[in-house]
């Protein structure tokens, strides 16, 4: 019987590291806020307007999001669609689309540290804006009108585990 207990103890251990944290915004990170973003009514119906509607005719959106020191090689990549008056995130993980369009597409990054920090809801998008914390190129004018989506967007890295190993491309 305690032979079995230590086994068990063991095993869940073991388990445990098996399931440690992918790297913060690699492929399956990013499935990962996919599915986080369509738990979270500020993006989903805060989006769903006149932000999802600017796409060129399109259909979709797309954000890039990469970490500054892991280079560009490891973006990763969102597609947002319109669905029922909301915005979906339809996929998340490896970069698909052929081309981005920055009058209607966005590619983000920070360094590792100042993603925790927008994370943790130290600064919210104007600070991270104005003071280089996090590096964007898209229609900046339309990301200012939806300054509160945006910020809750920032805030993703707080609520999904992701540690600091850059991802493998």
């Amino acid at each position: 019987m305690k032979y079995a207990q230590i086994a068990l103890a063991a095993a869940a251990v073991f388990s445990t590291v098996a399931h440690a944290a992918t790297p913060m915004w690699s492929d399956e990170y990013t499935t990962q806020a996919c599915e986080t973003w369509n738990k979270d009514a500020t993006l989903t119906t805060g989006l769903g307007d006149k932000w999802i509607k600017n796409d060129g005719g399109r259909g979709f959106k797309v954000i890039r999001i990469y970490r500054t020191e892991c280079g560009e090689a490891t973006q990763t990549e969102m597609k947002i669609v319109p669905k029922d008056g909301k915005a979906i995130c339809e996929y998340g993980g490896a970069p698909k689309a052929a081309k981005m369009e920055y009058a209607f597409d966005y590619t983000m990054h920070a360094t590792t540290e100042k993603w925790t920090e927008m994370g943790a809801g130290e600064y919210g998008p104007m600070k991270a804006m104005m003071f280089g914390r996090l590096k964007f190129v898209g229609p900046k004018v339309e990301a200012m009108t939806v300054m509160g989506p945006f910020e809750t967007f920032l805030k993703l890295p707080g609520k999904i585990a992701g540690d600091k190993a850059c991802p493998a491309k």
